[in-house]
């Protein structure tokens, strides 16, 4: 009887000791697992932080070279694609008109506005039948959008819009048009 006890006693302290094993083996796991994670959320916040600071870098940029082609009408023939029909004071207000409505873009790419409330926004910006003759002037430019970038998306939200804005029944500019679901 003895020898039968310690010989159960011998396995079964050997398996408590081997689940003992296991189980700091499986936490250690768990902590290096979460550690990953955390460092991987660590370097997606980075890129974040990175994409974003591109992004105010390139409005910044952008704008400061529509402003010098809406100064100095030489160098605005560099970019200069609209119709050489339509006058060059009204190509000029075309730059700063597209600077309005690259400003809102990027406010939106940067996560600044959501969906709803670009909408809201250019709802009102293309009240004006200026900024509505841009979008028409610009039209050739955006059709070499890839079909399905953000930027082609708001291009045809736009389309849309100014679509609803121009078939209102109503003075009520500002509750014409449904805004994107998200």
């Amino acid at each position: 009887m003895a020898t039968r006890e310690s010989i159960t006693g011998r396995f079964g302290s050997a398996a408590a000791g081997m689940l003992l094993a296991t189980g700091v083996t499986l936490a250690a796991r768990r902590r290096g697992l979460e550690k990953a994670r955390l460092h991987e959320r660590q370097l997606e916040l980075e890129e974040l932080a990175i994409r974003r600071k591109s992004l105010r870098h390139q409005q910044r940029l952008h704008w400061e070279l529509l402003a010098r082609a809406i100064d100095d009408p030489s160098l605005a023939e560099v970019v200069d694609t609209y119709d050489k029909g339509i006058p060059a004071r009204r190509r000029r207000q075309f730059f700063y008109a597209n600077a309005w409505y690259v400003n809102l873009y990027h406010l939106y790419e940067a996560g600044l506005l959501d969906q709803e409330e670009l909408f809201g926004r250019l709802r009102e910006l293309f009240q004006t039948p200026l900024m509505r003759e841009y979008w028409e002037a610009s039209k050739e430019q955006r059709a070499s959008l890839k079909a399905t970038s953000t930027e082609s998306r708001v291009g045809v939200m736009v389309d849309g819009l100014i679509k609803d804005l121009d078939e209102a029944d109503t003075d009520e500019w500002w509750v014409v048009g449904t805004p994107p679901s998200v």
